[in-house]
């Protein structure tokens, strides 16, 4: 099984140029302006339709429709639309059915822009630039599912995954059971085929294994682990999912007011929606 995610992810496209383009401006030291970050995500029609679908969800609340780019940006903040032009793209490049999950790609998306929002809701009351560095990753780290899921469709274990799943284990055990890895060891794989930044990947590898987890990076990935709990693809922001997380980080040491706050902020907006 894992020579198979190996040839999946050896034969993954390369990152459009564009992405490269703003990892490249990602990674600029001093002030990221807007106009520059405009300038590279209006060659890409993707990219652009993304950013104003998530732009006008429910999770943002804009009391007008956000029709431009430009806006958009201005709303969301360079970081966050960076998240957000990256998450789209990786989603689209991997395209793989996420049925073994019981889920769809909109669904696994909605997820992830929920995973997004929590952190500017909540890592932003702990450290601002902590949050404007775990914004992609919280965004990105569940990417290694749609590895998971072609892997377990290849080989016809869709049910066997699904009854697995309902037995009461976490969904990185039962990866971890079928295919070997979590899908944040998966994600790590990808992201170092496509040559992304080594930060980025440690903040994601060691989220289900934080014993292993170097220091420099374990509080991120104690977040990231928070996030994934109350952001579970199959229950994004359940009661139960959102009580699992908030356990979690009282155990972690982290404020659980801010984040219950966050919960209740997001759970709102979505409700707000129907």
């Amino acid at each position: 099984m894992s020579e198979l995610m190996t040839q999946k992810i050896d034969s993954l496209p390369p990152l459009p140029k564009t992405i490269m383009e703003i990892e490249d401006f990602r990674g600029k030291v001093g002030e990221k302006e807007p106009f520059e970050l405009l300038k590279i995500i209006e060659k890409d029609a993707l990219i652009i339709s993304t950013l104003l679908k998530v732009s006008n969800s429910a999770m943002f609340g804009f009391r007008s429709k956000v029709e431009t780019p430009s806006r958009a940006i201005n709303l969301l903040g360079v970081n966050f639309t960076i998240s957000i032009a990256i998450g789209g793209t990786v989603q689209n490049l991997l395209q793989a059915n996420l049925d073994p999950y019981g889920i769809s790609t909109d669904d696994f998306m909605d997820a992830s822009n929920l995973a997004s929002s929590l952190v500017n809701l909540w890592v932003a009351k702990i450290d601002y630039d902590l949050k404007e560095e775990l914004l992609l990753p919280a965004l990105l780290q569940e990417t290694g599912k749609f590895i998971v899921a072609d892997v377990i469709a290849n080989d016809d274990k869709t049910d066997d995954f699904k009854q697995a799943q309902s037995n009461g284990s976490t969904l990185s055990d039962v990866e971890k059971e079928f295919v070997g890895k979590s899908s944040a060891e998966i994600t790590a794989d990808i992201f170092r085929h496509w040559k992304l930044s080594e930060n980025l990947i440690n903040a994601i590898e060691f989220v289900d294994n934080l014993k292993d987890c170097p220091e420099d990076f374990l509080q991120k990935a104690k977040i990231l682990y928070i996030i994934k709990t109350a952001c579970e693809i199959t229950d994004p922001l359940s009661d139960s999912n959102c009580e699992k997380a908030l356990a979690k980080a009282k155990e972690f040491g982290f404020n659980t007011k801010d984040l219950a706050k966050a919960f209740d902020t997001l759970q709102t907006r979505l409700l707000d929606a129907l």
